[in-house]
């Protein structure tokens, strides 16, 4: 089992998804709010996002390698496990859709510019790229329910003792 300083990894990295997901989600109410502040803010976003999506994995395996170390049977722990199944592929979608955002309006951005050999932004792409900024915020908020859904198995796992 991966441990720092004696303290096992999966409550140390588990804090990175807490915080950064969440951050990730607030992040793309904002640029979903005003086109200007996708445009500024949409990259710092998008970074946010993957990061707090990469450490899902590290995570969830980090998660099984300190339940197989307790080897306690506690339903709440199991609860907690089936429930962090969902994290993963809610998260992927979130991190596509506010992608996908990002990378309209940075061609509308680019089109408005004048860039060689760029179409004309339309009206189409800043649609879309409005959708699609909407989307990912509505699923970010998911993916933050989620989290808190999870979180609060794996919370009351240790509070309420895993060993019982």
């Amino acid at each position: 089992m991966w441990v720092i300083d004696g303290i096992p990894l999966h409550p140390l990295v588990v804090h990175a998804v807490v915080v950064l997901l969440p951050l990730a989600a607030l992040g793309a109410v904002v640029v979903a709010v005003r086109r200007s502040w996708r445009r500024v803010l949409g990259l710092p976003v998008l970074l946010v996002a993957v990061a707090g999506v990469a450490a899902v994995p590290l995570a969830t395996s980090t998660g099984n390698q300190l339940w197989a170390v307790l080897g306690a049977q506690n339903p709440v722990i199991e609860t907690h496990v089936q429930r962090a199944s969902w994290l993963l592929p809610a998260a992927l979608v979130f991190l596509l859709l506010l992608g996908g955002a990002l990378l309209t309006e940075l061609a509308s951005v680019r089109a408005e510019a004048g860039a060689h050999a760029a179409p004309a932004a339309t009206a189409t792409q800043y649609r879309v790229a409005t959708g699609l900024s909407a989307l990912a915020a509505l699923t970010g908020l998911a993916v933050t329910a989620i989290v808190v859904w999870v979180g609060h198995a794996g919370s009351t796992a240790v509070w309420q003792g895993t060993g019982q």
